[in-house]
């Protein structure tokens, strides 16, 4: 299984939008906090629009919760622009858990827990020209990427609502 993990997100609009792709994807979301806003703000719920009934999350406390509930169950991969690896350097396609943790928007993931797993920090390629991506976009991207390797496990291939013969009617 496939897991987002967000390490003290801060923009309701970035975490909406993250939990739609996670809906989407059939993906766990882990949110550590403290978070930059409330669970039920109106710009969160707008960017999850109708989904987020079907959102499967957990919320923990602070970092040593997440760790406690979960360290041991799967691979940690860590996001951040100091990672010397890109995400496609790891092969996904096992049956192993993955959690792919991503930092608070200003800051990033703490440099302390980065130290303790060089081995898994990574980062998504980009020119010198930016800092960094949005961090909707980088959850979309690796979530996709891993997919990709998975073989897109119970995703549609089709359009459930239009039927798949839709483009040739």
């Amino acid at each position: 299984m496939n897991h987002i993990v967000l390490f003290e997100p801060e923009i309701p609009q970035n975490t909406g939008n993250i939990m739609r792709t996670c809906v989407a994807t059939g993906t766990k979301l882990h949110l550590i906090e403290p978070l930059g806003f409330r669970l039920d703000e109106k710009r969160l719920i707008r960017s999850g629009v109708n989904y987020i009934d079907k959102l499967d999350y957990t919320l923990y406390d602070d970092w040593n919760d997440f760790l406690d509930k979960n360290q041991g169950k799967g691979t940690f991969y860590y996001f951040t622009r100091y990672g010397k690896k890109p995400h496609t350097s790891f092969s996904y396609a096992d049956e192993k858990d993955h959690y792919f943790i991503f930092g608070k928007e200003s800051t990033g993931i703490p440099k302390e827990i980065l130290k303790r797993d060089l081995e898994h920090c990574m980062r998504i390629p980009m020119t010198e020209n930016v800092r960094a991506l949005n961090l909707s976009n980088c959850c979309a991207i690796v979530i996709y990427e891993a997919l990709r390797q998975q073989g897109y496990p119970n995703l549609l291939q089709t359009e459930p609502h239009k039927g798949e013969n839709y483009l040739e009617e």
